[in-house]
């Protein structure tokens, strides 16, 4: 099975190159699950329920999200009825979501794939521990499928790695977001889990991670508060293209994707 996972999709230039070009890109790789974070895709700050309903209808099967998931209100109770939109699991019980999803239907003749989506805790929000939670949630689904998909939406390249060792043979690929910057560090771990510490971004790369650099600057510059504004200019899409073996659910190969968006 070839999973695509694509970085964290970046206000309305990244919806624009999902629109443009992910019809190609599946084709082109004979992808049969598509994956996003989406929790930028509004305005590079969280996501609205018509921009959820526009990336599924694109094509995109499972959108995870991060800490930004809850930025607008709205999404509250979209949440809790459209199971594809996933919110970090190891949010507090209570809040809107689910963490995971297991995903089947006719286009993969009814197999099943399941994703988490969980977040760090360094540098971040006050999370419940993402290595247990993780850890309970997998001993659930795999009695359902051996194909499981992890995004871990975290800020420091150590809690990655270590997370990647943690599931490595529990898990076909742990695929860290967060960042927007896409490491080069792709590789099949021993057990068989596919890992990269940040698949990077969909969307403007003549920025600041999204935002547009000159605003970013100033803001280093000077401390004094800023109203970020998405680029527009040089956007790019950055994903991981995963080959898994259906039985098993050990990753063959993990495949970076970089590439330019012609979307003009």
């Amino acid at each position: 099975m070839k999973v695509l996972f694509l970085g964290d999709v970046f206000g309305k230039p990244g919806r624009i190159c999902i629109e443009k070009q992910l019809p190609d890109i599946v084709e082109k790789n004979s992808v049969e699950v598509v994956i996003a974070n989406g929790e930028n895709a509004a305005g590079g700050l969280g996501i609205t329920p018509r921009i959820s309903d526009d990336l599924l209808n694109l094509g995109i099967d499972v959108i995870t999200s991060g800490n930004h998931i809850y930025k607008k209100k709205e999404i509250y109770d979209y949440l809790e009825r459209e199971p594809r939109l996933l919110k970090p699991a190891n949010y507090p019980p209570d809040t809107p979501g689910n963490g995971s999803y297991i995903l089947s239907n006719k286009k993969i003749n009814d197999k099943k794939v399941a994703v988490i989506n969980i977040c760090g805790r360094v540098f971040l929000d006050n999370f419940d521990c993402p290595f247990r939670c993780v850890d309970n949630i997998i001993n659930f689904v795999r009695k359902q499928t051996p194909i499981i998909i992890v995004d871990f939406h975290a800020e420091v390249t150590s809690e990655k790695v270590a997370m990647g060792w943690f599931l490595d043979g529990r898990v076909s690929a742990v695929i860290g977001t967060h960042t927007h910057v896409q490491t080069a560090d792709e590789r099949v771990l021993p057990k068989g889990t596919a890992y990269i510490t940040d698949v990077g971004m969909v969307g403007p790369r003549d920025s600041v991670i999204g935002i547009r650099k000159e605003i970013a600057v100033e803001r280093f510059l000077n401390l004094m508060p800023q109203k970020f504004k998405v680029a527009s200019n040089d956007n790019w899409i950055n994903g991981a293209l995963i080959d898994i073996d259906e039985g098993s659910g050990k990753s063959k190969s993990i495949t970076r994707i970089n590439m330019k968006a012609y979307i003009e």
